[in-house]
């Protein structure tokens, strides 16, 4: 077995583009995420903000500017690793002469940019973006490195969905945050996401390079199997829907109507995960997928229609009632 799947040759000094390049601006895509926190504050709530259009210009650029400090220090304190997986071995901070100096200024310029964006919108927003940005410490900082301590993983990583539902939700209203059982069923949502690509990059990389190689990429693999993950996906979906759940049933029953729709889309992702080459392993790309994209829609458009229409008998729903027998 290779030790690494990095072949050993002169690396190129790198360039300003590089280091900007190691913030992903492209995953902006993930950012999709807040867009829930700002519909239902503006179904819930109603805007509490003097200019809305300004609280939406700051509120996401803070998000992709934390978001980019997040993924400079991820890259740079996982090139030693990232030389062990079969794709990211690629990866600027594996190939290039990188400056440590340079990726620590560029994360400190991000984050004061994301977080001076946040003051000026509200201290809501301040506060929940620097969860995002301790989050990224928390996450790729030794000695705490919580990703690579299986399932605290999975659980803190996932924590930037309800995070970004946050951001949504304060670009409307700074005064109050969603409801916790919404926050729950996104963090656990976010957990069954990341689940997912976990089990993804298993089944892949055990299949063509052995466990041992997958170890050393990612110290938390040592500690799942393809069953235990499978397994936590699961669970994680299982406690998602039924904080969902709880929050539609409290906030407008109508919202009910989501729940098979949304349990297809749980369905289809997690059968996504478990094709080779799987695109849930590059959650940024998710758009490409057709199938995915259509269950998206259905979401949305079933959202929209139990947002207007009044559906009398699914409040009996709310009601203690028993079958009685002839």
């Amino acid at each position: 077995m290779e030790e690494s799947l990095q072949v050993d040759a002169p690396k190129r000094r790198g360039k300003l583009a590089d280091y900007l390049a190691l913030a992903r601006l492209s995953h902006s895509t993930k950012h999709v995420f807040i867009v829930p926190g700002f519909i239902l504050a503006l179904l819930l709530r109603g805007p509490r903000v003097e200019s809305l259009l300004v609280q939406i210009a700051l509120g996401l650029i803070a998000a992709v500017a934390i978001a980019s400090a997040n993924y400079t220090i991820n890259e740079w304190l996982d090139r030693e690793f990232d030389k062990h997986h079969p794709t990211k071995a690629v990866r600027l901070a594996v190939q290039l002469d990188l400056s440590g100096f340079v990726v620590l200024l560029a994360w400190a310029v991000f984050i004061a940019i994301g977080e001076l964006s946040a003051l000026l919108a509200s201290d809501t927003m301040f506060a929940v973006t620097f969860l995002f940005a301790l989050q990224g410490v928390a996450y790729n900082v030794p000695p705490l490195r919580t990703k690579d301590r299986p399932y605290l993983d999975v659980v803190s990583e996932s924590v930037n969905n309800p995070l970004r539902l946050m951001i949504g939700w304060a670009m409307v209203d700074p005064t109050t945050l969603p409801p916790s059982s919404l926050l729950l069923s996104y963090w656990l949502g976010g957990a069954f996401l990341m689940g997912a690509k976990r089990l993804s990059e298993y089944r892949e990389i055990v299949a063509s390079h052995g466990a041992e190689l997958l170890a050393r990429y990612r110290a938390s693999f040592a500690g799942y199997s393809e069953t235990s993950l499978q397994v936590s996906c699961f669970t994680y979906g299982m406690l998602s829907s039924f904080f969902l759940a709880v929050f539609l049933i409290k906030y407008r029953v109508e919202y009910l109507l989501l729940m098979p729709v949304i349990t297809a889309l749980f369905a289809h992702y997690l059968a996504l995960a478990m094709r080779p080459g799987s695109v849930a392993q590059r959650p940024e790309n998710l758009f490409r997928e057709p199938g995915l994209v259509a269950l998206v829609t259905l979401v949305v458009v079933t959202f929209v229609v139990t947002s207007l229409v009044d559906v009398a008998w699914i409040e009996r729903l709310r009601d203690q009632e028993y079958i009685v027998l002839p």
